[in-house]
């Protein structure tokens, strides 16, 4: 009974210890450095199992950025095809060479237009002349019946399937125009044909990012499994469970940034293998075509994804298994 009224009257003469504001602040980061320092210090008790999940993380984000290389590229590439896109616009034949000028000047000056070639009758006619096979047959025409034609390229922000037709609709409405045409089934086709790529890579992508997401999250919870014991004295001795959780949360942080650096490598050395067989078969076709690889914006974005998808995972383990353990 003594021993009690003692206690009662030391804890009635402590005094409490006042933390400021500022000295709480330091230490919130100081305990999140030595925190992570000591979840990278954890992986590396165990280099082969932490290096094997690293690199499943790394070598599954390698596929979908590998993909994403691809589909820039051939977007790259449509860009460059849709540019050839052209619009042949067919004249009255009763036009003078003057009005066909005029004309030609005044389509030329259109803000969606980005340059216009002139193929007069005459040169019309010689090229056919030389190309059809009928050869000396068409001297015995009385008239040319072909009339002048303009080519229009339309400018970059006119090459789509829809503007373009908007282009072709608008000059077939000119006075000096008898028809125009242009082959939009191929740009159609072409831009379909882009869009499943991107589409399918894209559910690829997704597909793998929750693998990894499930992958990263099955690790950690094994984790949380193996220091069972020490999460309950933790708790008995009164550490909360956002505190208990932060170490294996910087593990998932840890898995995302060596995980990305092993994608970016991985990624790099697919692309100059792929970029190597691209340049000998372009070769082949007297061209200069190269894989563009990925650039320092899309590596830093592949950086935080797979930081991003360490901590999705390491969050999803410890928001569930850390609070179901309580001591008995």
């Amino acid at each position: 009974m003594g021993f009690l009224m003692r206690k009662a009257e030391q804890r009635k003469g402590a005094k409490a210890v006042k933390i400021s504001p500022w000295r709480r602040f330091l230490m919130f980061f100081v305990n999140n450095f030595q925190q992570a320092l000591g979840s990278l210090g954890e992986l590396s008790r165990t280099p082969m199992a932490s290096l094997m999940t690293i690199a499943v993380l790394g070598l599954s984000l390698t596929l979908p950025t590998t993909l994403y290389v691809v589909v820039k590229n051939a977007q790259a590439i449509s860009a460059e095809w849709d540019s050839a896109a052209e619009i042949n616009v067919f004249l009255r034949k009763e036009l003078s060479p003057q009005e066909v000028q005029t004309f030609r000047e005044r389509i030329r000056l259109m803000a969606e237009v980005d340059r216009v070639e002139l193929i007069d009758k005459e040169a019309g006619l010689a090229e056919f002349q030389a190309n059809s096979g009928f050869g000396s047959a068409i001297d015995y025409l009385q008239e040319n019946p072909l009339p002048d034609v303009l080519i229009v390229v339309p400018t970059a922000d006119f090459q789509s399937v829809e503007r373009a037709q908007m282009l072709l609709t608008t000059l077939e409405q000119e006075r000096e125009v008898t028809s125009a045409s242009l082959d939009l089934k191929w740009l159609e086709r072409l831009q379909a044909l882009v869009r499943v790529v991107e589409n399918s890579f894209a559910a690829l992508g997704l597909l793998l990012c929750t693998a990894v997401v499930l992958i990263v999250g099955n690790t950690i919870r094994l984790a949380i499994l193996n220091r069972r014991d020490e999460i309950m004295i933790m708790k008995l001795v009164g550490a909360t469970d956002a505190y208990i959780q932060r170490p294996f949360l910087y593990t998932g942080f840890w898995y995302g940034v060596v995980g990305g650096i092993i994608a970016w490598l991985a990624t790099t050395i697919i692309v100059i293998w792929i970029d190597a067989s691209i340049v000998q078969f372009s070769s082949l076709y007297e061209s200069d075509m190269s894989l563009q690889g990925l650039s320092l914006h899309d590596m830093l974005v592949v950086w935080l994804v797979a930081i991003g998808l360490g901590l999705i995972g390491s969050w999803i383990a410890v928001r569930r298994h850390v609070s179901a353990i309580e001591p008995k």
